[in-house]
């Protein structure tokens, strides 16, 4: 009986040194899957799903969005800048009201005639022009007598001394399919750099392709300025680094115009002062490098109505260096005199092409004299 007591003993303990080698064998193997975790965790880490690989947990890769196009203005059609500019230029300007109401009173005697031809000269009309005006005024006036209307002769003869015969149109094509080429020339504070950006948004307003030079490369915030312009209604802009020979940016855009093949090309030059004779002789330059890919059919001369007699000074010296077609009048509005239209015309016998009357960006209108009389007589 001890005997059978001493088997069941030793086989029992056989049994549970075998069991417990079998577990040891479990929970190692446990461990080399993961690390040793209590019971309960043991069990969750065998029912738990695979964790994500690195691929699988990574964001996903972000596409850069490509920066957004400006927006495209469409430029205010010429005959509505017509209108609007009209009614600006009578509701501001005192010339015509001056005269109207001289020549409105009982009696025109000396001192009335006196006080005509100086309103006239204050203007800045011009010696030559005023006396023109006031001996055509006098002569009709005693011709028809009590039957003449003092607006209708003032009118007609205001039309006669800004010259309706002249040849006002842009010359913005060039021949046999090249662009036509436009300088625009001036001093600094003219407003030669916007009055290009305006002039693009009449060109692309009647559907002209435009390429803009930004030959003012000693002003840093010139070819900034007239990108900007560009931009808003979708005219390419030829630039250089600050400090570029503006030749050399100028020839760049005539021949970007001619390989776009676009209808004109507009290049804004440096602000040229009429003292500096070297810099006078380097936009005849601007113009001859041009010139050797494709003739310049337009040289517009940028002057500010309000400088009077200096506008004048400017434009004889400009029209020394450079064959000025056309001129164009910026600030025409009550701070100007009006006169200066006349004057400028008789001074370089070329016609004012354009006016600006304000700051808005199609504040620019193409000129005529019936438009411009009718404005000025309200």
């Amino acid at each position: 009986m001890d005997m059978v007591t001493l088997i069941v003993i030793i086989a029992v303990a056989a049994v549970a040194i075998i069991g417990g080698g079998i577990a040891g064998l479990v929970t190692t193997t446990r461990r080399r899957k993961g690390r040793t975790l209590p019971p309960q965790a043991e069990t969750d880490v065998i029912t738990r799903p695979e964790a994500p690989t690195v691929e699988e947990t990574a964001e996903p890769e972000t596409v850069p969005s490509e920066p957004s196009a400006p927006v495209i203005e469409k430029p205010e059609s010429t005959a509505s800048r017509l209108v609007r500019l009209r009614q600006r230029l009578a509701g501001s300007n005192a010339l015509g009201r001056g005269l109207l109401n001289l020549l409105s009173t009982d009696r025109l005697d000396e001192g009335t005639w006196e006080a005509i031809e100086d309103l006239l000269l204050t203007a800045d009309i011009g010696v030559a022009p005023t006396q023109e005006l006031v001996e055509g005024l006098r002569t009709r006036l005693r011709v028809e007598g009590g039957k003449a209307s003092p607006k209708a002769a003032l009118r007609e003869e205001l039309v006669k001394l800004v010259d309706p015969e002249m040849d006002r149109r842009l010359q913005v094509r060039g021949a046999d399919g090249a662009p036509g080429v436009v300088l625009m020339v001036g001093v600094n504070g003219t407003g030669k750099t916007t009055t290009t950006g305006k002039l693009a948004r009449i060109l692309v307003s009647e559907d002209h392709k435009v390429v803009l030079g930004a030959a003012d490369t000693f002003r840093a915030a010139a070819a900034e300025q007239l990108t900007t312009w560009g931009e808003r209604v979708g005219v390419e802009v030829v630039r250089g680094p600050e400090g570029t020979d503006p030749a050399s940016v100028a020839f760049d855009s005539v021949k970007e115009g001619l390989d776009k093949g676009v209808d004109t090309v507009i290049v804004d030059t440096a602000g040229r002062l009429q003292n500096k004779a070297g810099l006078m002789d380097e936009l005849g330059k601007v113009k001859r490098v041009i010139e050797k890919q494709t003739p310049v059919t337009e040289v517009l001369l940028v002057l500010d109505a309000t400088t009077g007699q200096n506008g004048l000074i400017q434009a004889r010296v400009f029209s020394e260096a450079v064959a000025v077609t056309g001129i164009v009048l910026t600030k025409l509005d009550g701070s100007a005199k009006g006169g200066i239209v006349v004057a400028v015309q008789r001074e370089l016998g070329v016609p004012v092409k354009l006016v600006g009357l304000g700051e808005g960006p199609d504040d620019l209108t193409p000129f005529t004299p019936e438009a411009f009389v009718d404005a000025l007589l309200g």
